[in-house]
């Protein structure tokens, strides 16, 4: 990893000050008075709020088809559109008009394409939709909060130190315009887990002393290059490469540990109401599943996090075939323990939540979020969608170093991955060898501070 010129930890930002910033998270955002510049994009009840999609990938499609199901609520459209790749937004237009089409109108003058895309489409919009790759969401979220819109973003959101400091300093500022934002953390919108946090935190199994977290499942997909080049009808450059099989590259996902174990460590934060003081861990990559279409990441984690309460949550994500597989936390307390992902607590007084009628948690925050923009309810979940994306990062470092890594210093790490220059023929910071494969982290010798 390369390290760029030295960056100076505001003290905005030290741990002290990110608790008590994200303590609020539960009760939701901490926002100012609606400044005049806003104005003109609180719509009321009955006003049409328009929406722009950056980046036309499954999950953004997904996100935006949620948004347009919210005209119960008052009326939306979908009025531009970015991306950098003209087929994944062509395919997602084609897709939503087949089920959102009254409420869709994106001719070509809003279809907006490269890697400054996503400005020109956030000017059009009152709402925004930032769904591409997570190295590119905090330049976007700050470019959103700059252009005073609402914001709904994907987790996780940033990729590195560098990136979750930014997306601090945006949020504050969203603070401060009285921005409604929402993160992708649809458990924080699931009435089970808001119903089992909810008697967990009230004492249900007494004190918590130790958690679980795991993603432990498949690998999801695999954009190989010799399939790549065979659509293109040509050889691919690097970066080119790398943007259509970003899953495998950490500066544009962040590891498995942040692209997808984030949901459950997400949850033990909120259980915990704050992040872990440092990390210790293991990981590496045992299989060698598509050869240098893998790219650097690791296939399997192995977290210690130790709260401040002394408390250690064991975070496992492992994407190994014929192995045993979970998605789910649980936690055990002086008076019992629980199943908090099947909403089940085991204690003198055993309970467990009945979900008959709940809505579609991915449906219920976008609900959630139209509500709050059209009746002007504070709304701010970027602190604790920076809070858990930090904390996955924090087990990556750990891992990927073999050290233990303070909460404070993680934070504060000089070490930037996103490439200086984004272009298609731009170069990249990550390259592979002579042989084709990808250099990954050694534990024991990689830097991560």
């Amino acid at each position: 990893m390369n390290k760029p010129s030295q960056i100076i930890l505001p003290e905005a930002f030290s741990r002290r000050s990110f608790l008590k910033t994200t303590s609020a998270m539960a009760g939701g955002a901490l926002l100012g008075a609606l400044s005049p510049e806003r104005a003109a994009h609180a719509a009321g009840g009955g006003d049409e709020i328009k929406i722009a999609m950056v980046g036309c990938g499954g999950r953004g499609s997904g996100a935006c088809g949620q948004a347009l199901s919210t005209y119960p609520i008052g009326p939306v459209k979908l009025i531009a559109m970015a991306d950098i790749h003209p087929d994944r937004l062509e395919s997602s237009l084609h897709n939503l008009q087949k089920t959102h089409a009254e409420r869709v109108d994106v001719p070509k003058e809003r279809q907006f394409l490269g890697f400054d895309a996503y400005k020109k489409a956030i000017e059009l919009a009152d709402v925004v939709i930032l769904s591409t790759p997570p190295g590119f969401r905090p330049m976007m979220f700050e470019e959103a909060v700059k252009q005073g819109k609402n914001i709904f973003m994907e987790k996780p959101v940033a990729t590195d130190a560098a990136g979750i400091r930014k997306v601090l300093a945006a949020a504050e500022e969203a603070k401060k315009k009285n921005l409604k934002v929402a993160v992708g953390l649809q458990r924080h919108h699931q009435a089970g887990y808001i119903e089992t946090i909810k008697r967990l935190q009230d004492g249900a199994i007494g004190d918590i002393v130790s958690m679980r977290a795991y993603w432990n499942g498949q690998r999801p997909w695999q954009k190989k290059r010799a399939d790549l080049e065979k659509m293109y009808g040509r050889k691919l450059t690097e970066m080119e490469y790398q943007l259509r099989n970003w899953y495998y590259f950490t500066w544009i996902c962040g590891d498995h540990i942040c692209e997808q174990h984030i949901h459950n460590i997400d949850v033990i934060n909120w259980l915990k109401k704050g992040h872990p003081v440092k990390a210790r861990a293991m990981g590496g990559r045992e299989i060698n599943h598509g050869g240098s279409d893998d790219g650097e990441i690791f296939d399997h984690f192995a977290v210690q996090y130790e709260y401040e309460d002394g408390s250690i949550s064991f975070s496992e994500a492992r994407h190994q075939p014929g192995c045993w597989n979970s998605v789910s936390e649980h936690c055990v307390g002086t008076k019992g323990h629980a199943d908090i992902s099947k909403f089940q607590i085991f204690a003198n007084d055993p309970w467990r939540y009945k979900a008959e009628g709940a809505k579609d948690p991915y449906q219920q925050e976008h609900d959630d979020l139209f509500t709050a923009i059209r009746n002007n309810k504070e709304y701010n979940e970027a602190p604790y969608g920076a809070t858990s994306t930090m904390t996955a990062i924090l087990g990556r470092m750990a891992a990927y170093s073999g050290k233990e890594i303070e909460w404070d210093k993680a934070l504060a790490s000089k070490i930037e991955l996103l490439p200086e220059k984004f272009a298609f023929d731009a170069p990249t910071k990550v390259n592979p060898g002579p042989d084709g494969n990808y250099p990954r982290a050694i534990p024991g010798q990689t830097e991560v501070l």
